[in-house]
């Protein structure tokens, strides 16, 4: 049983290598572009609930934006408490691009970002025409002056109803540098890029800091209005414009990057927890199988080769190498040292135990909490 056992390990590992859309690999990347010839409006929305601490960053960057185009940038704020408002209310605006929109109270049935969200669209599609596009950021996120250029240049050559990219993430503290990379492995490894972009596979996903949508695909689902409770917005969203006959692209951004930093193993944690169990829509049969496969696939091959002896151990160990394998391209994108490929069945484990830690705190009422807000099946 235990030789079976080994060789299932393997043949998945072979499996996800080979034929899983190439996910470990490096990906595609957004190279720098010019603002196309006749550049379309566009409209960006950032939901802000208390972000004081990087507001003025994520604004300053999209108020600098090299962009030929009509552009205006609507920032609603989300019943803040430490006056986020107001800072973004005094920054140079010398093109009169920024309007702050006081949010109204969150109806039932909504999710506090999209609500926010839902109201920003609304005031983006005044300001641009039939062939506009979206663009959905958040307000932690900083982006290079070329980088909306990018994205719509992105969208018009290859005519693409969503373009969305992974930013780059903090990597700096111990928690994020052990943690971190494993989140966007364990990303690709859920959402394979390659398969998002394809039309004939089901698979959609997109990433919530960078989203540009063309407002005829944003009309054609309802609006964001069609996904209101959704708690995992962002590969919902990309879920509906693909049903709807949309053309995505999701990749790795080389213009954009994260500021919010994940400073102890408890911030990552909450990140995971938060939506884990959402993922597997809150149902025990499908957590189980999801730990006992993430314990087939990472656990057993490490334990295979500690512990283990003769064919067994020889195929554990082959295992775990090619698990590390997979994982190299990551460390390189993130700048890290090969050796933290070999903590991976470690850090799986962390994950592993987050996502049972979200199904505990859904089955004892708590729900999914951020910004201080808790979401329980109401808004699911």
């Amino acid at each position: 049983m235990l030789f079976g056992s080994a060789l299932t390990s393997l043949g998945a590992w072979i499996y996800l290598s080979l034929f899983h859309g190439n996910f470990w690999q490096k990906g595609p990347i957004l190279e720098p572009k010019s603002t196309p010839d006749a550049a379309p409006d566009v409209a960006i929305v950032i939901p802000a609930r208390d972000e004081a601490e990087s507001i003025a960053a994520c604004l300053t960057s999209l108020l600098e934006q090299d962009y030929d185009g009509k552009l205006s940038i609507i920032l609603i704020d989300d019943e803040s408490t430490d006056g986020t408002a107001d800072i973004a209310r005094s920054l140079p605006d010398p093109h009169e691009r920024l309007t702050v929109i006081t949010g109204a109270k969150r109806p039932a049935g909504w999710s506090g970002k999209l609500w926010a969200v839902h109201q920003g669209e609304q005031e983006a599609l005044t300001r641009i025409g039939p062939y506009g596009y979206v663009l959905l950021t958040d307000a932690d996120i900083m982006h290079a002056p070329e980088h909306l250029a990018s994205l719509v240049a992105k969208a018009r050559e290859d005519d693409l109803d969503l373009v969305s990219e992974m930013v780059a993430l903090n990597c700096e503290s111990n928690a994020e540098r052990f943690l971190v990379p494993a989140f966007v492995y364990f990303f690709a490894m859920l959402y394979p890029f390659s398969r998002i972009a394809s039309e004939r596979s089901r698979i959609a996903g997109a990433a919530g800091g960078t989203i540009l949508l063309r407002r005829r695909a944003l009309e054609r689902i309802g609006g964001i209005k069609a996904l209101r409770g959704a708690l995992i917005d962002d590969c919902t969203l990309a879920a509906h414009v693909k049903r709807s006959g949309g053309r995505l692209y999701l990749g790795h951004s080389a213009l954009a990057w994260s500021i919010r930093p994940y400073r102890g193993m408890k911030d990552v944690w909450h990140m995971i927890a938060r939506t884990a169990y959402v993922q597997l829509r809150h149902s025990p049969l499908l957590l189980f199988a999801t730990i006992l496969g993430m314990a087939m696939i990472w656990l057993l091959p490490i334990g295979l080769t500690l512990f283990g002896k003769g064919r067994e151990r020889r195929i554990g160990l082959l295992t775990y190498l090619l698990s590390c394998l997979t994982f190299v391209p990551t460390l390189r994108r993130f700048g890290l040292p090969l050796w933290r490929a070999i903590p991976l069945p470690l850090v799986a484990a962390f994950y592993m135990a987050a996502t049972i830690g979200s199904a505990i705190d859904h089955h004892r009422g708590v729900g999914v909490r951020w910004k201080n807000r808790s979401y329980t099946d109401e808004a699911s």
